[in-house]
């Protein structure tokens, strides 16, 4: 199926197919005691430290959001805020090491399931469906960058 064969239908099998997947990943997740969203907060995170504006633009939450999801994350050792020095409003957010082994016990449980979940395909189809997300990762990466779609 191509999108060039039926556009709608196309976008409405991946978006039905993102929808799923997500399910999957919390699913994955729930054995670290973690939420999606805490798991986005600590992708995040491993890029470096971050102040709660750029996290909530990045994550597209309320900064009260990052606020509650930071909290929970803190108080389990994950992360650490520091203020900065030269402006007290501003709180950096920053992995833990024991946030980075828990992204690493996470990243290997999602992935974990996805290769479960694409070992009901034939080999030729599962790669496909494996490289179809890399490449999702990878226009999710370029929307956030504010690169400007391709002609």
């Amino acid at each position: 199926m191509s999108l060039k064969q039926s556009p709608s239908r196309t976008a409405l099998e991946a978006a039905r197919a993102a929808t799923r997947l997500a399910r999957q990943v919390a699913v994955a997740l729930g054995d670290l005691d973690l939420s999606p969203s805490q798991y986005r907060l600590l992708l995040f995170l491993s890029e470096g430290n971050a102040a709660a504006s750029a996290v909530a633009g990045r994550l597209a939450v309320s900064r009260p959001s990052v606020t509650a999801l930071a909290d929970g994350l803190e108080k389990r050792g994950l992360l650490q805020r520091q203020g900065d020095p030269s402006d007290r409003r501003k709180v950096a957010h920053e992995l833990t090491e024991a946030g980075r082994q828990v992204l690493a016990a996470a990243d290997e449980a999602v992935a974990d399931r996805i290769s479960g979940i694409v070992a009901h395909l034939e080999a030729d189809q599962a790669d496909q469906a494996l490289e179809g997300l890399a490449l999702w990762n990878e226009a999710l990466t370029l929307v956030r960058g504010g690169q400007e779609p391709r002609p």
